[in-house]
């Protein structure tokens, strides 16, 4: 049986264009690996959506009561917000980059 997630998930417009980046830039060398990072990273937010708490608290982000979380695939980290019934992907970014505040 298939269970329909409560959850509704957006993607925010910079985390979004993070994602074409790194697809883009992994293309450049290797076709076949940008679809496996690209698969994979979808896979993983798919987990997010079924289950948004299965990851850990984002330890990077301030005074985070919670609602900001985080999972890492591929060195590629994905942050999210959980936010009543809504599930905000944030940033997706190569865990060597600095992290930005948010």
């Amino acid at each position: 049986m298939v269970t329909k997630s409560k959850f509704k998930l957006l993607w925010d417009k910079a985390a979004l264009d993070e994602l074409v980046e790194i697809i883009d830039y992994i293309f450049k060398e290797s076709p076949q690996g940008a679809r496996i990072v690209r698969d994979s990273i979808q896979s993983q937010v798919n987990s997010i959506k079924k289950n948004p708490l299965i990851f850990e608290v984002d330890h990077l982000k301030l005074n985070n009561e919670g609602s900001f979380r985080s999972t890492t695939i591929y060195n590629y980290r994905i942050t999210y917000k959980i936010s009543k019934n809504q599930i905000f992907i944030l940033r997706v970014r190569h865990t060597s980059r600095e992290p930005l505040e948010y």
